[in-house]
């Protein structure tokens, strides 16, 4: 009868151990989600019938809901005319419905907030829907049609115009968000969909400097020539192949003007490795929109060549050294660059490498927020202060289970401070999730440059702790709400603020 009873429980014990070893090893379900990026552009009639139109350009990202329509968000940028420093960020939504083989008609309408360069903008919200018909070439589309803004909250830009739109697939594969931090082997992946190439990406958050140049000037005529712009920023790159990339890149100015400098880029350029990969060298050259902080940029259209060197410092961090010049296509604003960056290399999606040959991943948690943030009375130039409210986006990148990096940028809509954008980045924490697995805490610290609009924020550097609660909706997507305190070096700036927005969680396959 013992023995009977020992075997029993040995086997009984084989089987658990078994069975919960196997629930661990558990593949989580591939997942793939649709979308496109997208540039556009319209020229915009101002309302001063001296000043030339407003060449308006926009980056964008959607997500396909279903067969016909799709979601996302985009930033414009001034890039001709007279308004050097205009910058916006919104959302997007529309349909795209194919009518007759690969001829579609696309409809939409993206709401957003932003401006500068003493624009007429009132406090920035604006709405811009657009009708287009065009053409799916498969590999990318193009279409065209009407558009129409409306700086609607005070503001006088009020236009109708030509829109034209370039369209690129751009897909990705995730898993749910619950599987962030989940462990495999190679072996443990090789039968399952995940066994695929790897999609290589960087990140980076660096500081730069612009030591000015030539006949640099500010928008009253004085030169800036002998200053020094100080920058802080982040640098996103998708490797297409082992040595060709391309990028995008934002910065914002915190020290050496007033406070409202900014830019943003979009590039490529070529990777080379030397030094059993723990060496880099990259050659990058880019196109954008800068100005802000009463640098005359002219219409905002800048170049940006620039030679990077990265050394390995553990695992997937580099640090990086970068040479360049920022500058407008005729030198009328000139600057050479001198930066200094933390970069994080990424195999995501797959198992398989053109740059390493990992043997173990890991499911790392992202979240993208879209909110919106209330400054109460936000202290102004004049010496007085008035509610602020502006649109914000913000990206998580989990590094343990409950530790993330942030990065966020936003962009007064309401409140007479149109101007008035921020790029800041830092650290936070969420707890596990509670009441019947519904809902998180979460408590973040936020520093980095903002400014323009008339908000006393000196040169430009904020600081921004806060708190608050995650509440699940679906799978992965949340409510989030929180309450913070935002301060200004240097500036009169010292609010309460609240804020309230949607957040996507979801996980995704890196090795190293």
């Amino acid at each position: 009868m013992t023995k009977s009873f020992l075997r029993a429980l040995v086997l009984i014990t084989a089987l658990s151990v078994h069975f919960f070893y196997a629930q661990e090893k558990e593949i989580p379900n591939l997942k793939t989600q649709l979308g496109f990026a997208q540039l556009d552009f319209l020229s915009i009639d101002m309302p001063d019938v001296n000043e030339p139109n407003m060449d308006f350009t926009g980056i964008h990202y959607n997500l396909k809901l279903n067969d016909w329509s799709y979601a996302g968000l985009g930033f414009y940028g001034a890039v001709g005319g007279e308004r050097g420093g205009f910058f916006t960020l919104g959302v997007n939504a529309g349909i795209n419905y194919k009518f007759y083989n690969n001829f579609f008609i696309d409809t939409g309408i993206h709401f957003g907030g932003g401006g500068g360069a003493a624009a007429p903008d009132g406090g920035g919200a604006f709405i811009l829907p657009h009708v287009n018909l065009g053409y799916d070439f498969k590999h990318f589309s193009i279409s065209s049609g009407w558009s129409y803004v409306d700086f609607f909250d005070g503001g006088t830009i009020n236009s109708h115009q030509y829109y034209a739109a370039l369209q690129i697939p751009l897909h990705f594969n995730y898993s749910d968000f619950k599987n962030k931090e989940r462990k495999y082997t190679l072996d443990n992946l090789i039968d399952s969909d995940w066994n695929t190439a790897s999609n290589r990406i960087s990140l980076m958050v660096h500081l730069n400097n612009l030591a000015v140049k030539g006949d640099s000037q500010f928008t009253g005529g004085q030169s800036i020539d002998g200053r020094t712009i100080r920058l802080a920023g982040f640098e996103f790159i998708s490797f297409l192949n082992k040595n060709w990339l391309f990028f995008v890149r934002a910065d914002g100015a915190f020290h050496g003007i007033p406070a409202g400098y900014m830019d943003i880029f979009l590039g490529g350029g070529y990777h080379f490795s030397m030094n059993k990969n723990r060496t880099n060298i990259q050659a990058k050259f880019g196109i954008g929109a800068g100005g802000g902080g009463g640098v005359d940029t002219k219409g905002g259209f800048l170049i940006y060549p620039d030679i990077s060197l990265e050394q390995k410092l553990f695992d997937n961090f580099y640090a990086t050294i970068n040479k360049g010049f920022l500058m407008s296509p005729d030198a009328h604003f000139l600057t050479s660059t001198l930066g200094f960056g933390l970069k994080y290399y990424v195999d995501k999606e797959g198992t398989t490498s053109d740059f390493t040959t990992p043997d173990t991943f890991k499911f790392k948690g992202i979240q993208t927020i879209v909110k919106h943030d209330w400054y109460l009375d936000a202290s102004r130039n004049g010496g007085f202060d008035l509610d602020m409210h502006q649109i914000s986006l913000q990206v998580n990148v989990f590094l343990n289970k409950y530790l993330y990096a942030a990065g966020q940028t936003s962009f007064a809509n309401f409140g007479d401070a149109g101007a008035y954008a921020e790029g800041i980045v830092g650290m936070g924490a969420e707890s596990r999730r509670y009441f019947k697995n519904t809902t998180s805490i979460f408590g973040q610290v936020l520093v980095g440059a903002a400014g323009g609009g008339g908000i006393s924020t000196g040169q430009g550097l904020i600081i921004k702790p806060s708190l608050g609660v995650d509440v699940k909706l679906l799978d992965n997507l949340s409510f989030r709400s929180g309450i913070g305190y935002v301060k200004a070096r240097g500036g009169q700036l010292s609010s309460v603020f609240a804020n309230f927005g949607i957040n996507y969680n979801i996980s995704m396959l890196t090795g190293r």
